[in-house]
């Protein structure tokens, strides 16, 4: 899974124009939303959502009960990723 994890960063940085931070820069442990970490917000959710159902063709269900799990970090979001596509 380390490839997808690094896919993730990538996408993150690319979809969220993240000029600051390169991929390699996020650890896949890294929390993404809130105070912490990357600090993205609600409406980096929403694109980061609609980036990895164009790219991989997982719908992410915004009143899934799990949603802030997934989106707690790039592993996370993997995980995620790898389940619903097989990839």
């Amino acid at each position: 899974m380390p490839d997808l994890e690094k896919e993730i960063s990538e996408l993150i940085v690319s979809a969220l124009f993240l000029e600051d931070i390169q991929p390699e820069d996020i650890d896949p442990e890294e929390v993404l939303f809130g105070d912490e970490g990357l600090a993205l917000d609600s409406i980096d959710a929403l694109e980061l959502g609609v980036a990895i159902q164009k790219r991989y063709g997982v719908k992410i269900d915004p009143d899934d009960p799990n949603i802030r799990e997934h989106f707690r970090c790039v592993r996370n979001l993997a995980r995620l990723v790898a389940e619903r596509s097989g990839h």
